[in-house]
């Protein structure tokens, strides 16, 4: 019988690593498993809509991405802003043998990602997320009440 925990768990866990001086970061092996067993070689890099960080998707996640923006009505103010922000800035690409991502020069700028800098990769469920380790810390540093209240709402028939 295969194990497919890995598949069912998604992207989980946070690893703090660093940039090198080639603009590459280490995926995580966890993580590298995933996209092995669950979805194959092929990625998305993007920058996120709202965070000033970088979204890694699998190639069967963007596309469903895709289809779901295709469907949106692109006159809506909204939709434009995402078009612009998130698919104009993605680049298709692949993990190396050593298990890097070449991060472009313009993403790394837009997630204030420094060549050599300490990075930060979270689990997203179905994406990665790629932070200054800095900026994570400053934004889940001092959590505003508020924040943890709404989460609690929001969130209180799920979890």
């Amino acid at each position: 019988m295969e194990d497919d925990s890995v598949e069912s768990d998604g992207f989980i866990g946070r690893y703090n690593l660093r940039a090198d001086d080639k603009g590459r970061v280490i995926v995580p092996a966890s993580f590298r498993e995933i996209f092995k067993k669950s979805y194959g070689p092929k990625i998305y890099i993007t920058c996120a809509v709202r965070d000033r960080c970088l979204q890694i998707f699998p190639d069967a996640q963007w596309r469903d991405l895709m289809a779901k923006v295709k469907e949106m009505p692109k006159s809506k103010e909204s939709v434009k802003f995402f078009i612009r922000k998130v698919v104009s800035s993605a680049f298709e690409c692949e993990i190396d043998k050593q298990g890097r991502l070449l991060v472009p020069p313009a993403l790394r700028e837009d997630a204030g990602i420094s060549l050599n800098g300490e990075i930060l990769i979270a689990g997203a469920t179905d994406r990665l997320e790629v932070w200054d380790r800095n900026l994570w810390a400053e934004k889940y540093r001092d959590i505003d009440d508020s924040v943890v209240a709404g989460y609690e709402q929001e969130l209180a028939d799920w979890i």
